[in-house]
């Protein structure tokens, strides 16, 4: 599939030096990206979801990530209020329910009935984690950044609760890989494809 995209006629290089590559209007193209289901709320009434790629690792001791929110979205107020959330990563199982939880808003569809996914109240968190999701990430707001179209919020990772069918019982380590996760790459989505290394393949030592 070839991605397009939609932007004006390129800035030309102010150098006039032809390395190869056309110059663009700033925007954000990092991409591929994950796609995400946040779940919010701190009772059944106000439980919702809401489908985001802007998310990521920021810190690893102590555990912490951020995602991004539209402060019109109607998962922006539950989360400010109640100052935690749930990441859920999805599948390809999961994939309709994905797009469909991006597109709808949680003022008019309570999503988890409409998508037939199941809340189930996280450990640590008042938030639902999505029972489907393979990988749930529970986190606790500690800072919210004002930044623009979107603020950020970055939080701790206080909990994961992990599918343990996914879990191999020789290791007690979680196969990703056997969850069929799915990325977004500006407009689309995709599975994820083959293996083509490990982290630390380059300078491995060869036997």
């Amino acid at each position: 599939m070839i991605l397009k995209f939609y932007y004006k006629m390129p800035i030309k290089n102010q150098n006039n030096i032809d390395n190869g590559h056309v110059s663009w209007k700033p925007g954000t193209l990092i991409y591929p990206v994950p796609a995400v289901l946040i779940s919010c709320g701190s009772t059944s009434e106000e439980y919702n979801l809401l489908t985001i790629s802007w998310v990521g690792t920021i810190c690893t001791n102590p555990p912490m990530c951020y995602i991004s929110v539209r402060p019109e979205r109607h998962s922006y107020d539950i989360i400010k209020k109640n100052m935690e959330f749930v990441i859920n990563l999805t599948n390809e199982d999961m994939a309709f329910a994905t797009d469909w939880c991006g597109v709808k808003s949680g003022k008019e569809y309570n999503k988890f009935e409409e998508m037939n996914l199941h809340p189930v109240q996280g450990q640590l968190v008042k938030a639902p984690i999505v029972k489907e999701s393979p990988l749930c990430i529970e986190c606790k707001v500690n800072e919210i950044v004002k930044l623009g179209s979107h603020d950020m919020f970055i939080a701790e990772v206080v909990n994961v609760q992990a599918d343990s069918k996914y879990i191999h019982p020789e290791t007690d380590t979680f196969n990703l890989a056997e969850a069929k996760l799915i990325a977004y790459s500006h407009g689309h989505y995709f599975k994820l494809g083959e293996e083509i290394g490990k982290f630390g393949w380059s300078v491995q030592k060869k036997k």
